[in-house]
C-alpha cells in the first residue's frame, strides 16, 4: 500500500495533465484521470505491463552519463554523445562503463540513477535551479526552474508490440527517441507531449540533462486535444466584441497527416465553429479557435466545451462519426476595471498570443473612448512570470493604463529576437486601442524584464519618456540564465564573426542612447538572484553622462520582496514628471545601433545602411533651423536618411557631415526627406535602397527569416535518409518553436511550395539543391549553393559529405521576406545541422556560416566560413 501511495503521488505531480489528454467526453475527465493514476501506479511498481493494460508508464530508473556538451547563446555548439550517436560508435550504455575522457582528462562514464521523492532522475549531488521569485511564482519551484545540464540520461522501454505513445519529459533540453531528435522541456513546464513511434522490443531514450523525469502515455485515440497549455483571453462584459479567439494544442499520433478539421466551441449556449489547419503526421500544433462570450455577464470561470471533428458536417440527428475528441477549457470573466488578458494573431508566425492589461483608474478601458491621452505603462515580466500576473502586481493608476506583453512565453527570448518583436506588436496594439498621450509612454520591468527594459530602452530610445529597470541585468554577456552567457570574445576569427551578429544585444555599447530618457534604477540590496552589482554597474556607467538619472537600493530587498518590487510609488512619481518632446523640439540627437534591421531610426534621422555589417554605427547631429543647416558626425554609416519637415518648402539647406564637403539641397515641400550616401570621403545625395538591397525592412542575418508568418519547407527528393532527416529537422524546429515561443508554423513538403501561394511569407528550407525542389524557386540566383558533396560560396568551393551550412537569402518577389536555409552536403552534414541554437535569445547568426561534422567535438574549430553579404546582397571575398 505504501508503494502504491508513493507512486500515486508521483503521478499526481508529474502526469495529472497528461492523463487528461485521452478522455472521450469532458464530463469523464476527472474519473479518467483517477483511473489513469491507479493504472500507472501499478505499472510503475511492478515493472512494464502490456500496453493494453496501462495508460501511463513512468520511468523510475535509468543511467546518467557525464557526456560533455555545450549549447549556449551562440551558433557554435559541441555534443560528444550526439557525435557518437551519429557516427555509430555509441555503445549501449552499461552501469559503471567508462566510455572515454573529457578534454580535461576526466572519465566519461554511466551511473545508475533512481527517481527521488520529486520524481526526478538525478544523482544525489546533482543540483537543478528552481524558478526565480516573481509575481505568481514561488522561488525554487521545479516548474519554471532549470534542469541540470552537463550530460545525458539514458532510459529504456520494452514494448510488447509496435505502437505510438506520447512522451512527456521535464528538465531536459532535448531527447533522442530511437535516434530521432525531439524538443525538450528544460523549464519543467509539463505541457510538451511528443508523439513517438515505439518499436516492438527495446526502445532507447537519451535525454539531454541530468535532472529529468519522463513518462509514456498510451491511448487508442490517434488525435487528441491537450488542455494544459491554452492561450485564452478573459471575457470582460461590455468591453470586447461577442467573438473572441483562443488557442489549444491538437496532437496527431497517427502516421498520416490529418486535414479538414473543424473545432467547435460552446460557451454558455453559444456555439462557434472554426476551420483549423491540418496537423502533420506524428506531431502537434497549437491551433486558433473562435468562441462567443456574449452570454457571459458576471465575473467567474466558465466551462467552454471544445469538440474536434474531421470532414463535413454530419446530418442533423445522425450519429456523429466525425468526432475525434472533446475537452473543456475554463474561460475567465473579470469585472470591468480589473486586470484582464486579450489575444491577437501575431504577424511573426500567425499564431495566437496574448497580452495583459491593468486598466487605468480601475475602470473599463472603454473609458479611453472618452478619455484619450492618458499615460501608457509598458511592463515587461521576469523569467517564468505570466503576463497576467505581471499586470496584477500593480495597483491601478488613475492617470494611465498598464500593458504587459508576454515575450511569447514566461521564459521566451529574454525580450530579444522574437521577444522584442512580441513587445513591438503589443506596443502597436496598445497605442491603437488605448490612444495614449504620445508624450507619456513609459517602460519598466523586473528581473529578465529589467534586462528587457535596458534592451528595449537602448534599442528604441524614441519610444519612451522614461524607463525604470527593476532588479535587472544589462546584458546577456554578464547574466545568462538557461541558455548561458553570450560569449564576450573569441580567439577564432570566424567565431568573432558569429558573435558580431549579436552586437545589438550588448546595451553597454549602446548606453548613450539613454541620454534623452529619464532613467530610474531600482534594486534590492540583498538580491541573491540578480546581484545588485548590476544596478551599481549601470549607475556608474550612466553617471558620467546621463543628466536625468535616479537610483534607489531597497534596504534588505530580495529579488522579489513584495509587489513593491515593481509597483514602487517613486517610480511612478518619476514617470509622472517626464514627458517626451516631439521631434520638432529636439534639434540635437545622438544614436547608435548595431543592426538597422532591428533599430535604424531615432527622431528625424535613420541609419539605413552600414559600411561594416553589424558593427556599431552612430550619428551625432545638430539641426539649426534658423541657419538652415544640419551638421554632425557619423560612424560606420553608408546611407543616411534625414526628415526635413522642420524646413519649409524652398529652403536652401546645407548638410555637413564628418567635416567633409557640404551637401546642398533645396526642399520641395514642407515634408521633404533626403537620402545621403557616403562613398570614400564624400557624402552625396542618393536614393533609398531598392527592396532587393539591404535596408531596415530586410537587413539580413539568418534569424531574420523567422518572421512574416514563416513556413517550414522540407525536402522530399533526396535519398531516403536525407528525406527522413528533412522532416525530422522541420518537426524538431517546430516543436522547439512551440515550446520556446508559443508558436505555430505550417510544415509543408517542397512540392507543395510556390512563391505565389506563399507570397511575402518567410521560408525555412530544409535540404539541399538535390533534395529540396523549392531550392530552384527560392535560391536559383543565390551566390551560395549547396548540393550533394559540394558547397560554393562566391568563388570558393568545398567538397565532402560532412559539410553543413546556415544562410539567409532575400525572396525576390517580396520586399520583406527571406528564406533561411538549413542544409548539408550529405547525411553527416545534415546531422551536424540539427542543433537549433538560433532559438536561444541573443545568439548571433550572421548571413551565412559553413561548418563541418567536427563542430560536434571541436566547437569553433569546425567552422570553415562565416560572413555577411554587402549592401547589394553580394559575397565579398
Amino acid at each position: 500500500m505504501n508503494i502504491m501511495l508513493r507512486s500515486l503521488l508521483h503521478v499526481a505531480s508529474l502526469l495529472c495533465t497528461t492523463s487528461l489528454l485521452f478522455t472521450n467526453t469532458a464530463s469523464a475527465q476527472s474519473a479518467s484521470a483517477q483511473s489513469t493514476s491507479s493504472q500507472s501506479a501499478a505499472a510503475s511498481s511492478t515493472g512494464n505491463t502490456p500496453v493494453s493494460e496501462q495508460q501511463v508508464h513512468i520511468f523510475k530508473s535509468g543511467l546518467v552519463g557525464n557526456f560533455p556538451n555545450r549549447y549556449g547563446r551562440e551558433a557554435v555548439y559541441t555534443d560528444e554523445l550526439a557525435w557518437r550517436l551519429y557516427n555509430g560508435t555509441l555503445a549501449k550504455p552499461v552501469a559503471g562503463d567508462t566510455v572515454g575522457r573529457t578534454e580535461k582528462g576526466l572519465p566519461i562514464f554511466w551511473q545508475p540513477v533512481e527517481a527521488d521523492s520529486t520524481g526526478r532522475l538525478r544523482l544525489a549531488r546533482t543540483r537543478s535551479g528552481g524558478a526565480p521569485a516573481g509575481p505568481g511564482v514561488q522561488a525554487g519551484n521545479l516548474r519554471g526552474g532549470l534542469g541540470a545540464a552537463g550530460g545525458y540520461t539514458y532510459l529504456t522501454y520494452d514494448a510488447p508490440a509496435a505502437t505510438t505513445a506520447l512522451l512527456t519529459c521535464k528538465g531536459n533540453s532535448a531527447v533522442y527517441v530511437n535516434g530521432e531528435l525531439h524538443a525538450g522541456d528544460p523549464y519543467s513546464m509539463g505541457f510538451l507531449h511528443i508523439p513517438v513511434q515505439l518499436r516492438k522490443g527495446l526502445n532507447e531514450f537519451y535525454l539531454r540533462g541530468m535532472s529529468t523525469s519522463a513518462s509514456l502515455s498510451f491511448s487508442k485515440k490517434a488525435v487528441a486535444l491537450a488542455t494544459d497549455d491554452p492561450t485564452l483571453p478573459f471575457v470582460v462584459p461590455g468591453l470586447q466584441g461577442a467573438t473572441q479567439q483562443g488557442a489549444i494544442v491538437v496532437i496527431n499520433s497517427s502516421s498520416k497527416p490529418i486535414a479538414q478539421l473543424r473545432l467547435t466551441a460552446t460557451l454558455e449556449g453559444q456555439t462557434v465553429e472554426t476551420t483549423i489547419s491540418g496537423i502533420p503526421a506524428m506531431s502537434s500544433r497549437k491551433v486558433t479557435f473562435r468562441f462567443d462570450g456574449s452570454k457571459v455577464s458576471a465575473k467567474g470561470k466558465y466551462n467552454c466545451v471544445l469538440q474536434l471533428r474531421q470532414g463535413s458536417k454530419s446530418n442533423k440527428g445522425s450519429k456523429d462519426n466525425n468526432l475525434l475528441d472533446e475537452a473543456i477549457v475554463s474561460i475567465e470573466a473579470s469585472d470591468p476595471g480589473a486586470p484582464y488578458t486579450s489575444t491577437f494573431e501575431s504577424g511573426i508566425d500567425g499564431s495566437l498570443q496574448y497580452y495583459a492589461v491593468n486598466p487605468a483608474g480601475g475602470t473599463a478601458n472603454t473609458s479611453f473612448a472618452t478619455q484619450p491621452n492618458q499615460a501608457l505603462f509598458f511592463s515587461v515580466h521576469g523569467a517564468g512570470v505570466e503576463a497576467i500576473n505581471q499586470a496584477r502586481a500593480y495597483k491601478a493608476k488613475d492617470w494611465g493604463t498598464l500593458v504587459a506583453p508576454t515575450n511569447r512565453r514566461p521564459r521566451g527570448f529574454n525580450w530579444e529576437d522574437w521577444g522584442r518583436l512580441d513587445a513591438l506588436e503589443v506596443l502597436s496594439i496598445a497605442r491603437h486601442r488605448y490612444q495614449p498621450d504620445p508624450a507619456r509612454n513609459y517602460l519598466t520591468g523586473h528581473s529578465m524584464g529589467g534586462h528587457g527594459t535596458w534592451f528595449l530602452g537602448a534599442t528604441y530610445p524614441d519610444q519612451w519618456a522614461a524607463i525604470a529597470p527593476c532588479a535587472g541585468y544589462p546584458t546577456l554577456k554578464g547574466y545568462g540564465s538557461a541558455d548561458g552567457l553570450v560569449p564576450d570574445s573569441s580567439n577564432n576569427p570566424l567565431e568573432q564573426t558569429l558573435l558580431r551578429a549579436g552586437n545589438q544585444s550588448d546595451v553597454i555599447k549602446l548606453a548613450r542612447n539613454y541620454q534623452p530618457l529619464g532613467v530610474y534604477i531600482f534594486h534590492g540590496d540583498a538580491d541573491q538572484t540578480v546581484s545588485v552589482n548590476y544596478a551599481r554597474q549601470m549607475r556608474q556607467l550612466l553617471g558620467g553622462f546621463q543628466a536625468d538619472l535616479s537610483y534607489y537600493e531597497y534596504p534588505g530587498g530580495s529579488h522579489w520582496f513584495s509587489d513593491e518590487s515593481v509597483d514602487w510609488k517613486p517610480i511612478f512619481d518619476f514617470f509622472r514628471w517626464h514627458k517626451q518632446l516631439p521631434d520638432s523640439g529636439v534639434n540635437k540627437i545622438e544614436f547608435s545601433t548595431a543592426n538597422p534591421g532591428i533599430s535604424s531610426r531615432f527622431r528625424w534621422a535613420s541609419i539605413v545602411q552600414q559600411h561594416q555589417p553589424l558593427q556599431y554605427s552612430s550619428i551625432n547631429l545638430v539641426r539649426n533651423k534658423k541657419g538652415n543647416a544640419i551638421t554632425g558626425k557619423t560612424t560606420n554609416v553608408a546611407t543616411l536618411q534625414l526628415a526635413l519637415d522642420e524646413f519649409t518648402a524652398g529652403t536652401n539647406l546645407s548638410i555637413t557631415l564628418d567635416s567633409l564637403p557640404a551637401v546642398t539641397y533645396t526642399t520641395h515641400s514642407n515634408s521633404d526627406s533626403i537620402v545621403l550616401t557616403k562613398t570614400g570621403n564624400r557624402w552625396t545625395i542618393g536614393t533609398y535602397p531598392a527592396a532587393t538591397d539591404k535596408n531596415p525592412n530586410r537587413n539580413g542575418t539568418f534569424k531574420d527569416a523567422f518572421r512574416n508568418q514563416m513556413v517550414f519547407v522540407y525536402g522530399t527528393t533526396g535519398t531516403k535518409e536525407e528525406n527522413a532527416w528533412a522532416y525530422e529537422k522541420a518537426r524538431y524546429d517546430a516543436e522547439t518553436w512551440y515550446y520556446r515561443g508559443n508558436g505555430a508554423v505550417d510544415i509543408i513538403a517542397d512540392k507543395a511550395y510556390d512563391t505565389i501561394r506563399y507570397k511575402d511569407r518567410g521560408v525555412i528550407l530544409f535540404g539541399n539543391r538535390n533534395s529540396n525542389t523549392a531550392w530552384k524557386q527560392l535560391l536559383g540566383d543565390c551566390p551560395i549553393q549547396v548540393s550533394r558533396n559540394e558547397v560554393s560560396i562566391g568563388q570558393q568551393r568545398w567538397q565532402g559529405d560532412s559539410l553543413a551550412a546556415y544562410f539567409v537569402w532575400p525572396i525576390r518577389n517580396s520586399k520583406t521576406a527571406s528564406v533561411a536555409v538549413i542544409t548539408g552536403t550529405g547525411i553527416k552534414g545534415m546531422q551536424v545541422a540539427m542543433a537549433n541554437q538560433y532559438f536561444a535569445g541573443a545568439s548571433g547568426f550572421p548571413d551565412y556560416m559553413l561548418f563541418t561534422y567536427d563542430m560536434l567535438t571541436k566547437g569553433a574549430g569546425g567552422l570553415l566560413a562565416a560572413g555577411f553579404y554587402n549592401n547589394s546582397f553580394k559575397i565579398v571575398q
